[in-house]
């Protein structure tokens, strides 16, 4: 999403200075005792959307679509504002990890989200006919491992964002502009305009009533994963595998996907434990311990241009091929 913003509005706000965790047993990195200390609603809320109170993996399925975002529809005929260009399935799998002896906790995680396509979500795309220059081009799916986030302080002044009541759900949201100088930071532009990316990622969250008051008891820990469903809109550039260069083909895409929480990896459906098993074994499973953090682009980067040992321009030369 994803995209790695992906998830990103999960953040909630910590005050004050760290403490030992009390009930410490067993596994050390277990997150389970923090949540005892905690008395605010909302940061009981937030923090399990960072994962499971016992530290074991959960999973936010992801599914939705991507569509084309172009001022005065000035590529048409080629290709039209508005149009669907994939839907994308897949997910992000996470855990919390808390630092042995301390209060600090990590949210580690790791996620792939595959383009598949427009007319049936569970046919994944393989290629992709850029309409612009006539090629064809590999689909590189989303694929950023890692996406972690922290350490942040669990003490019992520990925040969540803001609340609202909508009917039977407890709701919050999170709206994030991003900006990046992927010109300065990797050397590399991929086209974009000054060589900085710019997008807006904006999420809902909701939990229905009852899994609130049945997981918000002051002095407890929750068991299992929470019931969480999460509604996401991301308004970015072109993707790198698109080949296509902002700065000389003005558009964008907008993403439109929703979310869910479920228990674990062997929940999601088979043809997707199937496509990941085959090619992306590697996210089975979430982070053990905290480490570097991708997004897609830097995951391209990384990956298909290999830590910039080639450019975006060639790479795109070198694999696109002419209908």
């Amino acid at each position: 999403m994803v995209v790695s913003m992906v998830l990103a509005g999960l953040v909630a706000v910590a005050a004050g200075p760290g403490a030992e965790a009390a009930g410490e047993a067993g596994d050390p990195a277990r997150p389970g005792p923090v949540f005892r200390t905690v008395t605010d609603k909302s940061a009981l809320l937030s923090l399990q959307t960072f994962g499971r109170p016992d530290g074991r993996d959960m999973v936010f399925r992801i599914s939705g679509s991507v569509y084309t975002d172009i001022p005065g529809n000035a590529q048409q005929p080629r290709l039209s504002h508005g149009r669907k260009l994939f839907n994308i399935e897949g997910y992000n799998i996470r855990r919390l990890y808390r630092v042995p002896g301390t209060t600090q906790l990590y949210q580690l995680s790791r996620e792939i989200v595959f383009y598949t396509d427009p007319a049936d979500p569970t046919q994944i795309v393989r290629e992709w006919a850029n309409p612009i220059d006539g090629r064809t081009y590999p689909v590189v799916p989303i694929n950023n491992d890692t996406v972690n986030f922290g350490p942040f302080d669990v003490t019992p002044s520990f925040q969540g964002p803001p609340l609202r009541q909508l009917h039977d759900e407890t709701v919050w949201s999170s709206d994030i502009p991003v900006r990046v100088d992927y010109g300065a930071a990797l050397g590399e532009t991929f086209g974009l305009v000054n060589g900085v990316y710019t997008a807006q990622e904006m999420f809902d969250f909701s939990v229905d009533d009852r899994e609130v008051r049945a997981r918000t008891v002051p002095g407890t820990v929750p068991p299992g994963a929470m019931r969480t469903k999460i509604s996401w809109a991301r308004t970015s550039p072109w993707a790198p595998f698109m080949c296509l260069a902002e700065s000389a083909v003005p558009g964008r895409l907008n993403y439109h996907a929703r979310a869910w929480s479920l228990p674990s990896y062997r929940h999601l459906e088979p043809w997707l434990r199937a496509e990941v098993e085959a090619r992306y074994p590697l996210y089975t499973a979430a982070p053990p311990s905290p480490g570097p953090s991708q997004n897609s682009w830097t995951s391209f980067h990384a990956k298909q241009l290999r830590g910039g040992a080639t450019t975006w321009t060639d790479w795109c030369a070198a694999s696109g091929k002419t209908s």
